[in-house]
């Protein structure tokens, strides 16, 4: 047959399945029975909750594993550095009987939910010799989004944003790229902004728009493209809108918060993590990011409106509805990381609806969904000048009052730390070197100690939310940064008189007169990370929403030998991937780097089971229910550049 004829029946065979609005896929009993996880953080609003109750506080320690899906993920890195670098981050998805998740490189899986038998695979063919600063999916999308009225329930599409910046089609029932979307299923996002823009983070889905952000890189130079936002259509690929976080209208008045002669050609403030819908309000919640470069603003003096803000476009046009910044002018890589949580508070005795923004520095911003103000108090309060040439620091930043920030605000040597006293003595003298006044203290030439840090604080692994006890629970990274800038005609210089610049991470910031140098208070040793401030490192900590006052706070993890330090369940362990609750009590957490799943009470934070996985998982779990039983899956793959132990496993759990 013609390859032209063949076109054409395919066109005309996925036209007709588009069709097919309440028709399922799959057996139509098991779908009535499905229940969990539509999208990456539980709803398209991040919630991570579930109303599943079947496996709950009471039973949860019977949890035994139903079944184990191995990607050979590993086998695709060979003849690479790609191990390197990748971090398996995905959470799976819920359509029609079928999990759906994407691995480091891209690929996507559909396996049966009940038994974890592989339907079909997909490979994009990243070319992994490439030069990415880190491989990573944390996920895929259905279209239309399961449960969606207006499109009927049946997922018929699959999109993957991929590391080389490409947004592509696949049929949910056989995982073939749907032809007739873009070109043979695929749209170029890098079309017009170049190499630089990658993918890391699963579309979002409202209606019939895939939308999208981008990841890319924010310290090697000023002027990187511009972290533009765009909607496409689901069924055609063709582009319906987009948003540019830099204004380019003279008449916009965040224009005359970009000062200087290059400040309308800075780059990035991209939304690279997750993009929230409210399909009820038409709206989307955009998580922007910093400015390139991310530690020096002496390009882009001003408070750099929309930058390191929360964003709300109507999902149907594109244009800003309302906007709020976290961060004034950012000098410390404080993007916005987490996924934009919508919720539903009780404040006065009614209920209101939230977005809950949860930020590196460890501050919480709970706003009016509807209008982008604050529904608790937020003060604008003074904070240090920089001392670096060229450069002007904002004269405040916001804080909010409630709730209170949490994680590290502030570090001085009295929270020196080291398993001997050798260790502790060694870490004083550290952090003796470094300036620190609490958390928008700006870089420095001597080197400033940055407290949370740009890993948090709150991470990419975000919040969850029990709507029923109004709970915001997140898990947080205690590790401070060093960030010293180095003036560029001295670097070499520098390097050669000082052993730990040399080691440090390197921002070349091309265009601007410094070249930032980044490190962490730990140090490589024998036994690992050797942490240099004291514990806990890592840790769970729940929130009541009706007074927005901490209900309690544990440490999660462990990172030594408790058989060698007993004491080390105490410390806590640096972690990535989120926390989901459900209607059982019950809080589901991996993220640590001593490979173990865990559940906690969601009321006391005490831990109830812990499982020790074949491979480190920093990603964030999901539930579900098929033909009445309920699983709790978790991807454990582990994390390259944090040296966890890697593999290939998604594992399930059930109760016997």
């Amino acid at each position: 047959m013609p390859l032209k004829k063949i076109m054409i029946t395919a066109i005309a065979l996925n036209i007709a399945l588009i069709s097919l609005e309440g028709q399922s896929l799959h057996d139509a009993k098991n779908n009535k029975k499905d229940s969990g996880w539509p999208a990456y953080g539980g709803d398209a609003g991040g919630s991570r909750y579930s109303a599943l109750q079947q496996i709950n506080n009471e039973n949860v320690k019977q949890l035994q594993v139903a079944w184990t899906y191995q990607t050979g993920e590993l086998k695709k890195y060979d003849g690479t550095n790609a191990k390197e670098k990748a971090a398996f981050e995905a959470t799976p998805i819920l359509a029609d009987h079928t999990l759906y998740f994407s691995t480091p490189s891209c690929r996507v899986f559909a396996i049966d939910a009940s038994s974890g038998t592989q339907k079909w695979v997909f490979d994009p063919e990243i070319n992994l010799k490439n030069d990415f600063s880190e491989i990573t999916s944390r996920g895929v999308s259905a279209w239309p989004a399961p449960g969606d009225k207006a499109n009927g329930s049946t997922a018929k599409r699959i999109f993957i944003a991929t590391l080389d910046g490409r947004l592509i089609a696949l049929d949910a029932r056989t995982g073939d790229p749907i032809i007739y979307f873009g070109k043979d299923g695929t749209v170029d996002l890098r079309e017009g902004f170049g190499k630089d823009l990658s993918i890391t983070s699963p579309p979002a889905i409202i209606g019939n728009l895939v939308i999208v952000g981008s990841s890319m890189g924010d310290n090697q130079r000023f002027d990187y493209p511009r972290g533009t936002v765009r909607a496409y259509d689901a069924v055609s690929g063709e582009l319906r809108w987009s948003w540019d976080p830099i204004p380019k209208d003279s008449s916009d008045k965040a224009w005359q918060t970009w000062n200087g002669p290059k400040a309308h050609r800075s780059g990035a403030a991209n939304a690279w993590s997750i993009i929230s819908a409210d399909a009820e309000r038409d709206l989307v919640f955009i998580p922007t990011s910093s400015p390139s470069p991310d530690f020096y603003g002496g390009e882009r003096l001003g408070q750099n409106l929309y930058g390191n803000s929360i964003v709300a476009l109507r999902a149907s046009t594109g244009k800003m509805v309302w906007y709020y910044q976290v961060v004034h002018h950012d000098l410390w890589d404080y993007d916005i990381a987490a996924q934009p949580m919508l919720i539903t508070i009780t404040k006065d005795g009614k209920k209101v609806p939230a977005v809950a923004v949860g930020t590196k520095m460890g501050h919480i911003f709970i706003l009016n969904r509807e209008t982008g103000e604050s529904i608790f108090p937020v003060e604008e309060r003074a904070v240090p000048a920089s001392d670096i040439a060229g450069e002007e620091a904002n004269a405040t930043q916001p804080f909010p009052v409630l709730p209170a920030p949490v994680g590290l605000q502030s570090i001085s040597t009295a929270d020196a730390w080291g398993i001997t006293a050798q260790d502790k003595e060694e870490a004083k003298k550290r952090i003796a070197q470094y300036v620190n006044k609490g958390p928008f203290t700006p870089p420095s030439y001597e080197g400033t100690i940055v407290a949370p840090g740009n890993v948090g604080g709150i991470h990419w692994g975000g919040m969850c939310f029990d709507p029923e006890q109004e709970l915001l629970i997140t898990n947080i990274n205690r590790i401070p940064a060093v960030i010293r800038m180095l003036p560029r005609e001295k670097v070499a210089q520098l390097e050669k008189e000082h052993a730990e610049i040399m080691r440090a991470e390197t921002g070349r910031q091309t265009g601007t007169p410094y070249i930032m140098k980044r490190d962490y208070l730990f140090k490589a040793g024998d036994k690992g990370l050797m942490m240099q401030i004291k514990p806990p490192w890592g840790t769970l900590l729940a929130i009541d929403m009706h007074n927005g006052a901490k209900q309690w706070e544990v440490p999660l993890g462990y990172m030594y030998d408790p058989a060698q330090y007993p004491d080390t369940k105490k410390w806590g362990s640096i972690n990535f991937g989120g926390a989901i609750v459900t209607a059982g009590n019950l809080l589901f957490v991996a993220a640590t780097l001593d490979n173990h799943f865990r559940a906690f009470n969601t009321k006391t934070g005490e831990l109830l089971w812990e499982y020790a996985l074949p491979a480190s998982a920093q990603a964030t779990p999901m539930t579900y229910e098929v033909n009445g039983k309920q699983y709790v899956v978790i991807a454990a793959g582990g994390h390259g550049k944090l040296g966890s132990k890697q593999g290939d496993f998604v594992v399930a759990f059930s109760l016997p």
